[in-house]
């Protein structure tokens, strides 16, 4: 063995629970051990990273990974931490979100080497799409009790007087066809552990279950603590929604800012969770950053490794000058670089104004630019007096009150950046 697998999710503050025996199980020559991952949209968010992080340091570890997308348990949606039931997808969309999910999980994952332990894609829709209804209650429905099921912290929640909604059969047999995935798994591949987040212990145990009860095995059990912030508010969630992995939904640029802006507490949590960094490497970093806090040491280097780890070292390097231009010293080379996302990614709630076309082709004025036209200062006589006193750059660059804007100042063919000072900025937009 590399190393000791449950040793390092221990540090790493990785490890909820582990059913007796898990660790001397996986000391014992190389096993496998499958995560599950809902395939109902065709990116992976930053909440997956947890599982997939595991799976990496299994591999790591010299041990065998699976990543079982939940076709089949997708269309039913798991009641675990839910308070409502989820949409159910076509095979169509399924299947293009399998190939999507496939792409970013081989960015951790092996898939690809000739060694016994790399990487495996499962699809629990493959086995489940021809097991007839009354095939599966006869083969596993009848080796787990109601009172077994009912014992799950998931279905109490759901079935307790606080809950809105009930709980519908679909979603009660959630846990069977999650524990029969496990025991697929364990005849087919000999997968002998799930892993998966702490709200997951009722489903994986009742896999370990039908195991026992059905393959005459033994199955183990490992799940990591759910992530948290320490301000209370959700993990991997923006006033916009999700932090996706796909730089089409969210843009590498805010994926490092939202690395960038964790609290020290959580950083130095994150920092062990979401990289690959060693137990010194990390423990250094800890002590730097406590020592000089305002230099943000350690929110640097997260946000640096798993931007490049996602995307890679040219978005990294984008989104940096991208965070440089709000913040620091930068060029209009600079600016022009920006993609239209990353840019209106940037200037996020900087006041905007909309020009026609038509008025640059003979060149804008500066006081229309700056006042006539967009109100971006009060009046005529304040823009003429911010030009006076070089105050006033387009595109990052100073210019004179008879500069005139043209659509060679566009960035993208479509905006202009005015800016008062180092702090004011304004956004034209040619319509």
């Amino acid at each position: 063995m590399a190393s000791n697998f449950v040793e390092e999710l221990k540090w790493r503050g990785m490890l909820h629970d582990a059913m007796p025996g898990t660790e001397e199980h996986l000391m014992n020559g190389i096993q496998s051990a499958y995560v599950g991952i809902d395939p109902t949209a065709d990116s992976l968010h930053i909440g997956h990273l947890v599982g997939v992080m595991m799976l990496r340091h299994f591999q790591l570890a010299g041990h065998k990974p699976y990543a079982l997308i939940g076709g089949a348990t997708g269309m039913i949606g798991d009641p675990s931490g839910k308070s409502a039931e989820r949409n159910l997808l076509d095979e169509a969309t399924l299947r293009h979100n399998q190939n999507a999910l496939k792409e970013q999980l081989s960015r951790f994952l092996d898939f690809d080497s000739d060694t016994d332990n790399s990487a495996v894609l499962v699809n629990n829709y493959d086995w489940m799409k021809d097991f007839s209804f009354l095939d599966f209650i006869r083969d596993v429905g009848k080796h787990i009790t109601v009172n077994y099921m009912m014992a799950k912290d998931s279905v109490k929640k759901r079935l307790s007087a606080e809950a809105k909604e009930g709980m519908s059969f679909t979603e009660f047999t959630y846990q069977l066809v999650q524990g029969y995935d496990f025991l697929y798994l364990y005849e087919k591949y000999n997968c002998t552990l799930q892993m998966g987040g702490s709200d997951q212990w009722g489903n994986i145990t009742t896999g370990t279950e039908l195991i026992r009860r059905i393959g005459n095995g033994k199955g183990f059990a490992l799940t990591c603590p759910l992530i948290t912030k320490a301000d209370g508010t959700k993990f991997g969630k923006t006033e916009s929604g999700n932090v996706w992995l796909d730089a089409e939904r969210t843009s590498p640029y805010r994926f490092y800012q939202y690395w960038l802006n964790t609290s020290d507490e959580d950083a130095e949590k994150y920092i062990k969770i979401f990289t690959f960094l060693s137990q010194d490497e990390v423990a250094s970093l800890v002590e730097s950053h406590k020592e000089a806090p305002h230099l943000r040491q350690l929110q640097k280097r997260l946000a640096e490794e798993i931007t490049v780890m996602v995307h890679s070292e040219d978005d990294l390097e984008n989104a940096q000058k991208a965070s440089n231009i709000l913040f620091g010293k930068s060029t209009s080379e600079d600016l022009r670089k920006l993609n239209e996302k990353t840019f209106l990614d940037v200037f996020e709630g900087v006041p905007q104004a909309e020009v026609s076309r038509s008025e640059l082709e003979g060149g804008l004025d500066m006081i229309g630019a700056l006042a006539d036209k967009t109100g971006f200062l009060g009046s005529n006589s304040e823009a003429r007096r911010e030009l006076k006193q070089n105050s006033i750059s387009v595109n990052k660059e100073k210019v004179k009150a008879d500069y005139m804007i043209t659509d060679t100042d566009l960035i993208n063919n479509k905006f202009v950046l005015l800016q008062r000072g180092k702090k004011n900025y304004f956004v034209l937009v040619v319509v």
